[in-house]
């Protein structure tokens, strides 16, 4: 492992030090009454704002619940727009880091802004929590002791739906999403599934992020004829595809995808998103006393219902309250602060779920179909998905 990157080891090499030396960092020795600094980097313009709000709202009231303090100190929230933009995650990420020295980093929406991201957060040490952005490569080769999601990988979403598509008859796929890492990511998933059932792949049709002009594409998917079609498009551009779809002719030809290409956006799609069928690690309908308490508050709380990113925000706040309370408030103790997450164990809205030994969620994956313009859970497609966190060294 590079040696620029933090590991365990020297984590707790320097917590061993700071103890036998009796020394007690000045941050800290001005006792609880410092504030715990929280940066959020998170979308709040742009296609994926929606999201970025939800997020807010999930962390924001898991912490309400619990007395607004984590570890018994007040919390300051450090908001930073990062537009989904790739180019600017090194900044930002450096921003909250570096500058704002925050003791905890949520981070974000978009895959390519996540591995901007994590390139600064391996090297301060950041205690960082993904609470959406998918990127294989966040668990995977740029793992570290100090980075956590509380959402899924890309590979995660998507792998037990190749099974579901092959088990339903399909054949002869078409596949489509924008052209950036999450999108070939959970379709690539799909693919590699799918074809080991002993499926085809049609065709794959990227487009450029964040395009949403699907005219040609669906001019194209009609002449292919293909059996079913998968694609992965969330926010502002999961709710026109679907509608494109259906008012190209196209609902004949069964629709398919992560969950994204619904949640959120299901009652702007109306009709159009009727009998498409998803996989994700949550669904609206789970009849758990967790979520069934989780989207009653969210409701009352803010006046509108929960989706999948609210869930993931919320639980990101509920593994910042786990390991705050293990340490007694103590953020310079970032050995027992990580070591805390590791063991954590959630009653997330979704179901429980425990940490891998990457720092990705070991969680079910949910297979769901839109009927009667609600999402339906029809069972589960696989339970405790683990991602396989390819080059992954680093914890």
């Amino acid at each position: 492992m590079d040696g620029s990157i933090i590991s365990r080891r020297r984590i707790l090499q320097a917590g061993a030090v700071a103890t036998v030396a009796g020394f007690v960092p000045t941050r800290f020795a001005i006792g609880n009454t410092a504030k715990v600094k929280v940066g959020l980097m998170l979308p709040y313009s742009g296609t994926y704002a929606g999201l970025g709000e939800a997020i807010t709202n999930g962390i924001k009231m898991a912490l309400a619940e619990q007395g607004g303090k984590l570890g018994g100190r007040e919390i300051q929230f450090v908001a930073l727009d990062d537009e989904s933009d790739p180019a600017k995650a090194p900044e930002n990420a450096t921003k909250l880091a570096t500058g704002e020295k925050v003791d905890f980093l949520l981070g974000t929406v978009h895959s390519g802004v996540a591995m901007g991201m994590v390139k600064v957060t391996r090297e301060t040490g950041t205690i960082t929590i993904i609470p959406n952005a998918g990127a294989n490569v966040a668990t995977g080769p740029m793992c570290a002791p100090n980075i956590f999601r509380t959402s899924f990988s890309n590979w995660q979403t998507t792998w037990p739906l190749g099974k579901v598509a092959y088990d339903r008859g399909h054949r002869n796929i078409v596949t489509m999403t924008w052209k950036y890492a999450a999108g070939e990511e959970m379709i690539g998933a799909f693919e590699e599934n799918f074809q080991k059932q002993g499926g085809k792949i049609a065709k794959q049709i990227l487009v450029p992020f964040p395009n949403v002009e699907f005219q040609a594409n669906l001019t194209e998917i009609a002449s292919l004829k293909p059996d079913a079609v998968m694609v992965f498009f969330a926010g502002a551009g999961a709710l026109k595809f679907v509608k494109d779809y259906a008012a190209a002719g196209l609902k004949s030809i069964p629709l398919m995808g992560p969950g994204f290409l619904t949640d959120g956006v299901l009652a702007g799609q109306g009709e159009a998103a009727e009998g498409v069928l998803t996989t994700l690690h949550y669904a609206d309908g789970l009849e758990t006393a967790e979520n069934v308490r989780f989207r009653t508050a969210y409701t009352s709380t803010y006046n509108k219902p929960a989706d999948v990113y609210a869930v993931q925000g919320y639980d990101a706040g509920q593994v910042m309250l786990k390991a705050m309370a293990a340490v007694k408030g103590d953020t310079t103790d970032r050995a027992a602060l990580i070591a805390a997450i590791e063991k954590a164990e959630i009653k997330s809205p979704r179901g429980p779920f425990r940490f891998s030994k990457a720092h990705n969620p070991i969680q079910d994956i949910y297979l769901r179909q839109v009927k009667g313009g609600k999402e339906m859970v029809l069972g589960v497609a696989e339970k405790d998905v683990t991602d396989p966190a390819k080059g992954c060294k680093a914890v």
